[in-house]
């Protein structure tokens, strides 16, 4: 399959347009052209708002003209997962049911941040139903479909994030990251993804699955893209009550400081098993070029992934119970079915998950007493193909779907900040996470940074959408 030509970063297009080489419109337009060019084939996108783009755009040419500040992401199109409020749209949460909601009257906060520093939204993108989904495939909307290969899954839920930036539609997306579902389309679809520290982005005005796991975070074709966005969606917000109250920590100034001093292991035990040979190979070059060889165990990862579970089902299923009772039919059967299971776990198993919860995070941050980053697989494989409902890990037969995140979950569950950078092997690209110490985000993406200027994380340019 030939390469599909990579356009502007948002880094390059914010520039552009700041210094009035090309138009914040003009870069709107090619944005709108290559979704209607490439997007019959990626099914990433749910909406597309051309009018808004276009009228955003214009303002803010508008206010370049008149020599008025315009932000760091001056004109520079990006998307968002459709559980992101859109004002004017319905909130889908890539459900059926919730296509009879009114539209949204305001926008989502991180869509208000995103455009205050001058990018400008383009659309909302598929998803997996209600975010409880790891493989990209939705019933009501169809798949979004891998960039490297069409007939492969993107992961989920940010199923349409990781298509439309892996694709080059848009150079950053915005997701959220429950138990994976920012790394897993990540790794799959070739981006670099941040899932920050637990409480550091606002999530007001998106749609929940799990409150007490939910994180938003942006994916982008380059780490400056990925720091781009971050800082400027940083800050406070009373309107999401898990939000700290803390001030703006930029990252973009230090992605370039030197990461020498820094104290890099591997995750083992845990983290070594249940591997294809391409993800391990992965991580092997990823610590290679850092010169990582100490390898450090996470301790009680498989509970910790148990205890998410559990967690996320019943959280799940607590919101979800009064659409369950009136409109069985018209979820998905397999999330239906996952959260009616849910609404039948006893308290005490989830009182002993939350136990749980803490003690893990109390013995992870002491890890982290002695490492300043931890290495671990992002998936257990490549994209397997649309409709795949098993593979084999360590000889065993395993649904698909079930466990693509079984790497990621026991690092959400405690709300570490993860930057997943891609490595780009034949024929098909794989994740691995960079995981630091909590609010540590610059950490993670000075190592994503250095990799990334190595040439051992790179998105790779898209051969599956044509030329």
């Amino acid at each position: 399959m030939s390469e599909t030509p990579v356009p502007m970063s948002a880094a390059e297009i914010a520039q552009a347009v700041s210094s009035r080489k090309i138009t914040a419109l003009a870069a709107t337009e090619a944005a709108l052209a290559r979704i209607a060019a490439h997007d019959k084939v990626l099914n990433a996108f749910t909406d597309v708002t051309a009018d808004r783009a276009r009228a955003r755009a214009s303002a803010v040419d508008a206010a370049i003209a008149a020599g008025q500040p315009v932000g760091p992401l001056a004109g520079v199109p990006f998307a968002v997962k459709n559980l992101f409020d859109v004002q004017g749209l319905p909130t889908r949460a890539g459900s059926k049911i919730n296509r009879d909601l009114p539209p949204s009257p305001r926008d989502a906060t991180l869509i208000e941040r995103m455009e205050a520093a001058g990018a400008v939204l383009v659309g909302a993108l598929n998803m997996g139903e209600y975010a409880y989904d790891f493989t990209g495939e939705n019933v009501h909307d169809g798949p979004s479909r891998n960039p490297h290969d069409p007939a492969r899954m993107t992961g989920g839920s940010s199923g349409g994030s990781g298509s439309a930036v892996g694709g080059a539609l848009v150079p950053i997306a915005l997701g959220s990251d429950t138990n994976g579902s920012i790394r897993v389309p990540s790794s799959f679809c070739g981006t670099f993804g941040l899932k920050p520290t637990y409480g550091r982005l606002s999530r007001a005005r998106s749609y929940p699955f799990v409150a007490s796991l939910d994180h938003l975070g942006p994916l982008a074709r380059s780490v400056k893209d990925l720091a781009l966005a971050y800082d400027a969606m940083q800050g406070p917000d009373a309107d999401d009550p898990a939000c700290i109250v803390q001030s703006v920590e930029p990252t973009l100034p230090l992605l370039a400081n030197d990461i020498g001093g820094l104290r890099v292991a591997i995750a083992g035990g845990y983290f070594q098993q249940n591997l294809f040979q391409e993800a391990t190979e992965a991580v092997a070059r990823v610590a290679k070029a850092l010169g990582a060889t100490r390898t450090v165990e996470i301790p009680e990862a498989a509970r910790a992934r148990a205890a998410a579970y559990i967690i996320t089902t019943t959280e799940g299923a607590a919101l979800h119970l009064d659409r369950l009772r009136k409109r069985p039919n018209d979820f998905d059967p397999a999330v239906r079915d996952r959260l009616i299971a849910g609404a039948m776990i006893p308290a005490v198993y989830v009182d002993k998950a939350q136990k749980f919860r803490r003690w893990y995070r109390a013995k992870v941050l002491e890890v982290f007493q002695s490492v300043n980053v931890i290495l671990a697989p992002a998936t257990p494989c490549t994209a397997p193909r649309i409709g795949q409902a098993s593979f084999t890990l360590d000889g065993v037969e395993l649904p698909v779907r079930a466990n693509i995140g079984i790497h990621t979950q026991p690092i959400s569950f405690i709300g570490l900040p993860v930057v997943a950078v891609p490595v780009p092997l034949e024929p098909m690209p794989i994740g691995v996470q960079i995981i630091a110490a909590p609010w540590r985000e610059d950490v993670a993406l000075r190592v994503a940074y250095a990799l990334e200027q190595m040439g051992v994380a790179a998105a790779p340019a898209p051969r599956g959408i044509g030329a």
